[in-house]
């Protein structure tokens, strides 16, 4: 589900602009999207010149901004920054990001090349989190794709504990196996109050998956699994409701042209809405949608049927850090296989519909 064939380090020349409102595809007839537009963005266009590579044969690269004022990033099967593919490779490492998205240095923390401190476990994650000085990331068992755990870091990802030596999600279904914590500003400010929340590519292990599921955990029992509350739909009023028997969940995305791993979800105060990434196929085809609050209701900003070009892409990766603060401008972080097998950003300027703009 994560392995994937490392093809050879060439030269991509970008180059111009590539713009798309919510139902165009770049490349070929475009896909119906899942949802309306947004009532908030026209559209977005990508400055492709703009985009820098670095970290190569390094991917999936979540972000959380920390209580320090850096980005932390964890990463799978590379060096990391410094690193290729095989020099300083991890299954998976720990990344600190320092400075601007215009001029941003990455140090590696856990793993990885002339890293601070070895990694001392493997896995896969989609999720880290910084709550309170605390960094949480969902670590997925690697080779299995099934399983997965939440770690806690209190020394910014030099060192990592779990709950137990078990598995915090084993469901049969794989529900939960590929956490991603929707983010918020430095440290979780401006987060809603009490709440820490997340969600998964659902059904893991069927064939073909459609949903995203959610959870939601106070952020003083990150580490409890009891504690956790897992979306069960809205009530008449579009209200959400939650429930603790993980079986009784609801989808809170859902798109019928498929939904890969590696969601990603934040939320951008400028603009005052929630951004959710997800990729639905593998030939360089995704989709960003938008909502007013963390389940919804979706609408659609952009879906590609082949964004850049038909390379397979994931981990589309926004963060509050690296947004302006009129909302119109924001760093995007993506991999991918190929030459986006590797830490790369490109700026996004997003066009807002006239009842909408400030």
């Amino acid at each position: 589900m994560y392995e994937r064939r490392h093809l050879a380090w060439v030269t991509l020349p970008i180059m111009g602009t590539l713009t798309a409102a919510c139902s165009r595809a770049t490349g070929g007839p475009a896909t119906e999207p899942p949802y309306p537009p947004s009532p908030v963005i026209e559209s977005v266009s990508w400055d492709l010149a703009s985009l820098v590579r670095k970290a190569p044969g390094s991917d999936l690269w979540a972000l959380a901004w920390a209580d320090d004022g850096d980005l932390y990033a964890a990463w799978g099967d590379g060096g990391g920054f410094g690193g290729t593919n095989s020099d300083g490779r991890v299954s998976l490492g720990v990344a600190r990001l320092e400075g601007p998205a215009t001029d941003f240095t990455g140090h590696n923390v856990w793993g990885g090349k002339d890293c601070e401190v070895p990694a001392t476990f493997p896995g896969k994650s989609n999720g880290i989190v910084s709550v309170g000085g605390v960094l949480y990331m969902a670590v997925v068992e690697q080779g299995n794709w099934l399983r997965s755990k939440i770690g806690r870091s209190t020394d910014h990802g030099r060192s990592w504990t779990f709950s137990s030596d078990g598995w915090d999600f084993a469901e049969p279904d794989g529900a939960f196996s590929d956490i991603a914590f929707l983010t918020f500003g430095r440290d979780y400010q401006g987060a809603r109050a009490g709440f820490v929340y997340a969600y998964s590519q659902d059904k893991r292990a069927s064939p073909k998956q459609y949903d995203i599921a959610m959870f939601r955990v106070p952020r003083d029992q990150i580490m409890t699994r009891s504690a956790y509350q897992y979306f069960a739909g809205l009530d008449d009023r579009g209200k959400p409701s939650w429930t603790r028997d993980i079986a009784k969940r609801q989808p809170v995305f859902t798109d019928p042209n498929g939904v890969g791993w590696g969601v990603r979800v934040s939320y951008h105060p400028g603009l005052r809405r929630y951004l959710l990434t997800a990729h639905h196929d593998e030939s360089g085809g995704w989709g960003l949608f938008d909502a007013p609050e963390p389940w919804g209701p979706w609408a659609t900003v952009a879906y590609y049927d082949k964004w850049i070009d038909s390379t397979f892409k994931f981990g589309f990766t926004f963060n509050q850090k690296w947004m302006s603060a009129d909302g119109r401008a924001a760093y995007m972080v993506f991999s991918g296989t190929g030459i986006y097998d590797s830490f790369n950003v490109v700026k996004a300027t997003f066009v807002l519909r006239q009842s909408t703009t400030r």
